[in-house]
């Protein structure tokens, strides 16, 4: 009985010290942004690499869930006689709920396992410990701009994933099942309101999923071991965590928002 007493208390500490490293690293990122205003060249390559490269799974997700949810919607909302207010169904669905939520999945498992990758493999090959030999801090050359370009990425990719979603919506609604076009789009004007629903759902969800994904994903990458095994041991954390606080993250932010608290 000691012994397993002893073992939880040791498996306990040892979290408590992870989370705080984590809470160090992600002090030490925040203090590193500011010397991205004066080699921005730094943040527009990470950009390009985790937020443009994501566009493709980004559109095609976002238009086929749009799809299903125009098909469910109507299946549902049809013996009810209010079809007219499929719009609304699919709009606010995506925009509260699923359109940050799947866009900052989607992100962790494509950008935010390459970002893991990508830095686990750089302490492996010893790139960062020889950048701290040279006195150059691999906070503000390598991470800051990765942490930073990922934190504005991920906003925006949940506007593409809502906009291409409502689409989809919009195509099977009124195209294949003969929804009225101005019925659909009149009762989603009507229904989303800008701050409530678009600002804290695409915005401040999404930021805060971004903040996240991209913190887990460069610390998990950082604290990996310099092994093969080590970094994909690390990557396969990435995604768990990530997903666990993302779902986690999006419940209580829910209840904050939408007055449930």
């Amino acid at each position: 009985m000691i012994a397993i007493l002893t073992g939880l208390g040791r498996w306990v500490l040892g979290k408590l010290a992870r989370l705080g490293r984590a809470n160090l690293f992600l002090l030490s990122l925040l203090g590193a942004l500011t010397f991205l205003f004066k080699r921005p060249s730094l943040l527009i390559r990470q950009l390009y690499a985790v937020g443009v490269l994501s566009l493709p799974i980004i559109l095609v997700s976002g238009l086929f869930v749009g799809m299903v949810l125009g098909l469910q919607g109507y299946a549902n909302l049809v013996d009810f006689g209010a079809t007219a207010s499929l719009g609304t169904v699919v709009a606010l669905s995506l925009i509260r709920e699923l359109g940050p939520v799947l866009t900052a999945l989607l992100y962790a498992g494509r950008a935010g396992s390459a970002l893991t990758a990508e830095i686990g493999l750089m302490k492996a090959t010893e790139q960062l410990a020889s950048m701290q030999m040279m006195a150059v801090d691999p906070f503000p050359r390598v991470l800051a701009p990765r942490f930073l370009a990922g934190c504005l990425a991920v906003p925006i990719l949940t506007g593409i994933f809502t906009a291409v979603g409502i689409l989809g919506g919009y195509f099977v609604a009124v195209m294949q099942l003969g929804v009225d076009g101005g019925a659909f789009w009149a009762q989603m004007q009507a229904k989303v309101l800008l701050f409530e629903d678009i600002v804290n759902g695409v915005i401040i969800k999404s930021f805060v999923f971004g903040v996240l994904a991209n913190w887990i994903a460069l610390f998990e990458g950082y604290e990996a071991l310099p092994t093969s095994e080590g970094v994909s041991l690390a990557t396969t954390r990435t995604v768990v965590i990530t997903s666990l606080a993302i779902l986690g993250w999006d419940f209580l932010l829910t209840a904050l928002m939408f007055g449930v608290w």
